[in-house]
């Protein structure tokens, strides 16, 4: 496996290194988000839901938008550029917002960004190496993007430690963020892209298989059920993680993931994408319930953390993996379009339904909501997804 690993193009390291630094950029500030709200801002769990909400669904719809353009004008580079410039501006603007409304304008803007540069960039690495290797590819970019994770929450928390303001930790973050653009500009496509047949955007999914169609449907139950992480850093506080201590939780979880998300997701090349996603999502239903127990200690929280790792390990890159597989080639840009925006618009009420029942009823019942929509989705992915026709039987 290294030697494939090592042998992967250019182009995949490069981008890896892209999102490697950015993310680093965006975990200086993300783990900060709920305690900046909760202290400087004064606004709760309904405000964080809100905020988290809008700005995720709002993301989704550039992710579907860049991803029919990819397709029909076989460019994804200078969707990727804008995306991170964007992203890298707008966060450091969180410094000087005096409410949560300008905090939802600001969000907006970083996540409008990375809806430009998703869809785009992955429909970029799909088409950068064949398909035997594409669980390996996403895995690798999806645990770049987490090694990035563990380095900016450790950064935020050091600097936290040093008595600096979070206003100046948010930014400080513009550093990494300028540097992933600037690498940006060196990103090369492949010459094959420009020869792929014209395309016609339809709503109906014209072009795309059944199975890639019902997987969508499966997808968004299961988003509704998965809101903002931000909620489980509120959550390990009120069950007594210290709040110096929650930034190294959050790049915890980010170290597990860049550490197993590889090898998983290249055992996904052999032994199937269908496997790793549902025992992945076993693991988060139960993640969700645990974390939904009052009682939970402090090293059982740690535990449930490491579990949530594990999911994410075992599903980001097999996620894509298998999107890039049910995907007609020259419509790639479109099906990760239409998925991440299906992921990012559940996210909405996802988060709205679960800040509302998280403040109105209690944790206990938000934490439930969120492990029998896994609970759900699995049953349909396990025994519908992939079901053939009667006339195939």
């Amino acid at each position: 496996m290294v030697k494939t690993i090592l042998s992967l193009p250019r182009t995949v390291w490069l981008i890896g290194l892209i999102s490697f630094l950015n993310d680093a950029a965006s975990e200086m500030v993300y783990p900060l988000m709920p305690l900046y709200l909760a202290t400087v801002l004064m606004a709760g769990p309904k405000a964080l839901g809100i905020i988290e909400g809008i700005a995720e669904a709002s993301s989704s719809i550039f992710k579907l938008i860049s991803g029919v353009i990819v397709d029909r004008t076989k460019r994804a580079k200078p969707w990727i550029i804008l995306g991170y410039v964007l992203a890298g501006l707008s966060r450091p603007l969180i410094a000087i917002a005096n409410s949560w409304l300008w905090v939802v304008a600001i969000r907006f803007t970083d996540r409008m960004g990375k809806g430009l540069r998703t869809s785009p960039r992955d429909a970029l690495l799909a088409e950068t190496v064949p398909e035997s290797q594409r669980g390996i590819t996403f895995g690798l970019h999806r645990s770049m993007d987490n090694a990035g994770a563990v380095i900016g929450p450790l950064l935020a928390a050091f600097l936290l430690a040093q008595g600096m303001p979070i206003r100046d930790i948010f930014l400080w973050a513009i550093v990494p963020a300028v540097i992933a653009v600037i690498l940006a500009f060196y990103i090369q496509e492949p010459a094959n892209q420009k020869a792929l047949p014209e395309y016609r955007f339809s709503w109906s999914l014209q072009g795309m298989p059944d199975q890639f169609k019902r997987y969508l449907i499966v997808a968004g139950i299961f988003a509704l059920g998965n809101s903002s992480d931000m909620f489980l850093l509120l959550r390990a506080k009120e069950l007594g993680v210290p709040q110096e201590q929650v930034p190294l939780l959050w790049a915890g979880i980010s170290l597990i993931t860049t550490i197993f998300g590889t090898p998983l997701s290249a055992l996904s090349d052999t032994m199937g994408r269908k496997r790793f996603i549902l025992i992945a999502w076993v693991a988060f239903a139960l993640f969700y319930i645990g974390m939904g127990v009052s009682s939970a200690s402090i090293y059982q929280v740690i535990g449930l953390f490491i579990l949530y790792g594990l999911f994410k390990a075992a599903t980001e890159g097999v996620e894509k993996a298998l999107v890039a597989d049910l995907a007609p080639q020259g419509l790639r840009g479109t099906a990760f379009g239409w998925f991440n925006l299906i992921n990012g618009l559940m996210l909405l009420p996802a988060s709205i339904v679960f800040g509302w029942l998280y403040e109105s009823i209690g944790a206990t019942q938000a934490f439930l909501f969120s492990g029998g929509c896994a609970i759900i989705a699995f049953m349909l992915m396990a025994f519908w997804v992939f079901k053939k026709p009667s006339n195939e039987i």
